[in-house]
């Protein structure tokens, strides 16, 4: 790059350790630059479909050392175990076919955000304090709202979705969601008039004696090139336990379980109105793991987790520039490379809105 924006060969070293300030060490907005690249995808996206889902999710970024900010030894889905790393949240926006990550948090664990000494070695801003992930997906999405944002059906995991103080910010700020949740979460049955029985279980009690009534369904929610995906699934309305009443509303519970496994693979609440069908609500949740290719794609090839400094600061330099070339690269692709009519139509065959 700095060869390229310096025609003097003997200046590009100069050029280099410019590029490496501005990028680390210089004082710019974020969130200004963010919004930017977001709103130039967004603007070539929307003009060919409608937002859909707003998707929260983390990656890791593996590390060796013990000095780079908010590294400790801690489980990553990026490596499938526990690992020296960063945890990176982030939220992304995505329409029936296209997906552009537009916002990152690094999470600080405790030890960090409490230890005075390594803060001003990292340079953390005093304003910045402890806070899980569910808050930092939360204080992006806050953002995306104040940014104006197209809305969209938030999805999340477990590790986010488990949580109703999660969920009910959601809803405070008028977005629906299609989140994972753990088998513990506690559920009231609704009957046929939308009515709850007084009866509480866990989500995990509920799949079990809906199995033992034969009422799990086979499902194929999309079209594989090598075989199609389906699972069995199991659709029914809730309330979500210990909520205040005046705030109680109904609720999907949507279940699914694998061929051959002895327990289900994963539960999810959705806010959407009841006029939804089972496959619709099963393709919008399983929307959620295009993340991962996204991922791979922001990692393998705009170096997204080669940032070597250690900065608070730096890291979220380096990620907003990686999220300015992938934006880059979404809206032109749009432009002159747009989908196929097959690829649209296995994609999310009916869009939901909210």
């Amino acid at each position: 790059m700095a060869a390229r924006a310096c025609p003097d060969p003997k200046r590009v070293d100069a050029m280099h350790q410019r590029l490496l300030h501005f990028a680390v060490d210089s004082k710019w907005s974020d969130r200004d630059v963010r919004r930017v690249a977001a709103q130039y995808a967004l603007e070539a996206m929307t003009k060919r479909e409608p937002v859909e889902a707003w998707i929260v999710d983390d990656t890791g970024f593996l590390k060796q050392g013990k000095h780079s900010v908010g590294v400790q030894r801690q489980y990553t889905g990026s490596a499938g175990k526990v690992a020296n790393c960063q945890i990176g949240v982030s939220l992304s926006l995505a329409t029936r076919t296209e997906h552009v990550p537009i916002d990152f948090e690094l999470y600080l664990p405790e030890g960090w955000a409490n230890d005075i000494a390594r803060r001003q070695e990292a340079r953390i801003p005093s304003e910045v304090r402890f806070k899980t992930k569910p808050q930092l997906a939360l204080q992006m999405i806050d953002r995306a709202v104040e940014d104006g944002m197209p809305a969209g059906i938030v999805l999340a995991d477990s590790a986010y979705g488990s949580s109703s103080a999660f969920r009910e910010h959601l809803r405070s700020l008028g977005l629906h969601y299609a989140v994972a949740v753990s088998a513990q979460t506690t559920v009231c049955l609704l009957d046929e008039k939308g009515r709850p029985r007084e009866e509480v279980q866990s989500a995990s009690d509920l799949a079990f004696s809906i199995q033992e009534a034969g009422g799990f369904r086979r499902c194929t929610w999309r079209k594989g090139t090598q075989k199609d995906l389906s699972a069995r699934f199991a659709l029914r309305r809730v309330n979500a336990a210990g909520v205040p009443k005046k705030e109680q509303e109904p609720l999907w519970l949507l279940i699914e379980w694998r061929e051959g496994e002895p327990e289900p693979a994963s539960y999810f609440l959705i806010s959407l109105p009841g006029h939804r069908t089972k496959k619709q609500l099963i393709r919008l949740v399983m929307q959620r793991w295009r993340t991962e290719r996204v991922y791979e794609d922001l990692k393998g090839e705009l170096g997204l987790d080669h940032y070597e400094g250690r900065l608070f600061p730096g890291w979220h330099h380096h990620v907003s520039v990686a999220l300015c070339c992938y934006a880059f690269i979404v809206a032109e692709r749009v432009r002159h490379f747009p989908p196929s009519a097959r690829r649209a139509d296995e994609a999310y065959a009916q869009p939901l809105q909210a």
